[in-house]
């Protein structure tokens, strides 16, 4: 095995024992005693080891063990203060570690058994397994302490890593205490804490623990593991789906100083060479002949148009409840509107990437590692091993949004067969450009909704009807068979079957054509598209209806309190009816409000907007309130609801993917547009008092700002925008 220990961004001490990567470490941690009984080998300073996810060391450090990854969300800081608040820890001596691919105890608990981090679950499926681990260790160390004083458990008080007996004013920390509570049987129950006495939890003035090694430049991502002899691959890939390389010439690329070795495998061809550059040299140099005969040629704009055609027909469907077409037939008032949604990139600062050594008893692997069961089972496949022996290294990730979690494995299994390909003489370091995910990767997929309602005399909203057109991302892979029932994909249509809107008579219907462009899960998933048809058709309706659209949402959420909880917060914050200041001579303003349901947190958001006379369009504020249960660190709440407000607007201001002929059109941030700061709102976070289970918060926040913006452009100028990124054409003058 080789150590490294990351002094620095370039500086590498290699050993033989295991993975050390400042505070993501040890995969030796799969020799860790298992739950539910002490002993066993572990590092070799815990003293004591009740279960898979706390020790305790000769030092007093308090170890977390983090079954998720860490890709800038800040969930190495919410596990590791669930540990401490229960632990009565001294938070400067908490560390974490990332756990080794061992889904038998560090499974998903909302997956079953599969190991891996997504859909906003990692601090929710952790909260009680994390919450009964830190009180198990308390426990184990009170107790210890109880027998070394010969006085009562109970009456022994914990805080800040160090226990206390007052009445006979004595104190021993947890260093002193480990050995002795690690010869102790590990408890079966344990009492947890009243949220009432929580020190930690809830509070903003934790440093999160990943802060330092990220601004110093210690902490190690894929693009930092340098092992001895190491190659560096880059793949050249068709430029249309469905096509696969037929033959190639590498002459050129062979005659480039620091190239080793060019293979052909399934998605391409991959040169080998000593560094990236060279890599990326020999690639250029190359002559890939294509076979496409399956390849994919239609254009984004051939796509949209049978999309549309399928929007009028009906899908099959995915909720009904009453009789949609009556009351369309027979309301007073009827309103229709469609909405386009593009392609979208996930465009993480990081590209993907992936280090892989093939040895004699199997294989290891280093990434940000997102989904280890998926990739475990998927690289053993290739190579012929058995899924125990491939070992996983989970490194942090420069961002994720859904990407490096995918049924296929796709940069992870090319990896493998880089290595298989090469007959695992080197590691090999497989490195995705950013044009190269941009263009080969995997997209959210595009979409069309046509909705109808139906108004009533009194201006109520009595019938719905809506129809969505979309590939399916779940069709044809592992998850297929849990979350696709009877035709209907689950992601496709959430936030639409789940309309919290009190409407008699409604319908939601899906179309799922199938095409060879790569679809993914993007942050938030469905609710991405589907926040936005139903938030600005809810507005649409409102207008129509000569009602306040914030009244109107309240009526129709009288039996969704969390959501019309958010919303109030919203809108009382942002000072919902008051008159906007005026803008400069020529500008119009107006604000707009939106309120969704996802990943079981509610978010509602108010924007204020700026319409100035060319059509240019800037958003001014955005009031956000969430309510995602306890809040385990509003700091790192409130950033992810910044930072997830700041990709939707990206992606409702500039960010597409366009096909033309089958080929992508873009390629890296010149023409895949982020938002730039300049651009960013200010933004108001207002976080709602609970006493429920956390829920997520990595993606509850992108659904809701674009829907709000488009709803405020409307207040400001009349005019409705249907299509993402907007088209402010209209809005000029």
């Amino acid at each position: 095995m080789t150590t490294l220990v990351n002094t620095s961004r370039r500086d590498f001490l290699r050993g033989s024992a295991g993975l050390a990567l400042g505070i993501v470490a040890s995969p030796a941690l799969a020799q860790q005693a298992g739950p539910g009984r002490a002993g066993g080998e572990v590092a070799a300073n815990a003293a004591l080891a009740p279960n898979a996810f706390v020790r305790v060391g000769v030092d007093g450090t308090v170890t977390v063990v983090a079954k998720h990854l860490e890709m800038g969300q800040g969930v190495y800081t919410g596990l590791a203060t669930i540990v401490a608040e229960e632990l009565d820890a001294d938070w400067s001596s908490v560390r974490v570690e990332a756990a080794p691919a061992d889904a038998a105890r560090y499974n998903n608990l909302f997956w079953g058994e599969s190991q891996g981090t997504g859909g906003s679950t990692a601090i929710a499926n952790s909260w009680e397994q994390l919450r009964k681990a830190g009180a198990a260790a308390r426990a184990m160390l009170v107790q210890a302490a109880a027998q070394r004083w010969k006085v009562p458990a109970s009456e022994i008080t914990v805080a800040k890593g160090v226990a206390s007996h007052v009445a006979t004013n004595r104190r021993a920390s947890f260093a002193e205490l480990a050995a002795d509570a690690g010869r102790l049987a590990v408890p079966q129950d344990v009492v947890l804490k009243d949220p009432k006495d929580f020190v930690y939890i809830g509070k903003a003035t934790l440093p999160r623990l990943d802060a330092r090694a990220k601004t110093d430049g210690t902490a190690i991502f894929t693009q930092d593991v340098h092992l001895p002899g190491m190659l560096t691959a880059l793949v050249a890939h068709s430029p249309r789906f469905g096509a696969r390389p037929k033959s190639f010439d590498a002459t050129a690329a062979r005659k480039v100083a620091g190239v080793v070795d060019v293979v052909q495998i399934p998605t391409g061809v991959a040169v080998l060479a000593r560094d990236f550059w060279a890599a990326k040299s020999g690639r250029d140099a190359l002559k890939v002949e294509w076979d496409e005969s399956q390849a994919f040629r239609k254009g984004t704009d051939e796509i949209l148009a049978e999309y549309r055609k399928l929007a009028g027909t009906p899908g099959k469907p995915a909720r009904r409840e009453g009789d949609a077409d009556r009351a369309l037939a027979g309301a007073a008032q009827v309103f229709a509107a469609t909405y386009e949604f593009p392609y979208l990139a996930h465009a993480a600062m990081e590209p993907m990437n992936c280090v892989m050594r093939l040895g004699p008893q199997g294989c290891e692997v280093w990434n940000g590692e997102q989904f280890q069961t998926g990739d475990q089972f998927a690289v053993a496949g290739v190579l012929g091993l058995r899924p125990a022996q491939v070992r996983l290294n989970m490194l942090y990730a420069g961002g994720s949004f859904g990407r490096r979690a995918n049924p296929w494995s796709d940069y992870v299994v090319e990896t493998a067969h880089i290595v298989k390909a090469t007959g695992g003489k080197a590691p090999v370091k497989l490195v995705w450009t950013r044009e190269d995910d941009m263009r080969a990767g995997m997209y959210r997929p595009l979409f069309v909704h046509a909705l109808e309602g139906a108004l009533d005399a009194k201006g109520d909203v009595i019938g719905w009807r809506h129809r969505l057109v979309g590939q399916s991302i779940l069709t044809g892979t592992a998850f297929e068979n849990m979350l696709v029932k009877e035709g209907i994909d689950v992601t496709s249509v959430e936030g639409a079957t789940t309309l919290p809107y009190a409407i008699p008579n409604l319908t939601v219907e899906l179309h799922s054509p199938r095409l060879p462009v790569t679809v993914q899960w993007w942050r938030s998933v469905g609710s991405t598209h589907t926040a936005y048809a139903t938030e600005v058709f809810i507005d649409e309706l409102a207008a129509a209806a000569g009602r306040d659209p914030v009244e109107m949402r309240r009526a129709l959420l009288a039996k969704h309190p969390r959501h019309r909880g958010v919303l109030d917060l919203a809108v009382e914050k942002a000072g919902w009816g008051r008159p906007l200041a005026a803008g400069q001579p020529g500008e119009r303003r107006g604000r707009g409000v939106a309120v969704h349901e996802s990943f079981g947190s509610f978010v509602a958001q108010v924007a204020e907007v700026t319409v100035k006379p060319d059509g240019s369009l800037r958003v001014d504020r955005v009031t956000c309130a969430v309510d995602c249960g306890i809040a385990i660190n509003p700091d790192i709440v409130a950033a992810q609801m910044e930072g997830g407000l700041g990709y939707g607007l990206a992606a409702a201001m500039h960010s597409k993917i366009t096909l033309a002929d089958g080929v992508v059109e873009q390629s890296n941030f010149h023409d895949y547009v982020p938002l730039r700061m300049s651009e960013m709102p200010a933004v108001e976070v207002h976080i709602v008092a609970s006493a429920a289970p956390p829920t997520g918060v990595g993606e509850p926040g992108t659904p809701v700002v674009a829907p709000a913006v488009a709803n405020a452009v409307f207040a400001a100028t009349g005019k409705r925008l249907r299509t993402l990124p907007f088209d402010t054409s209209p809005l000029n003058g």
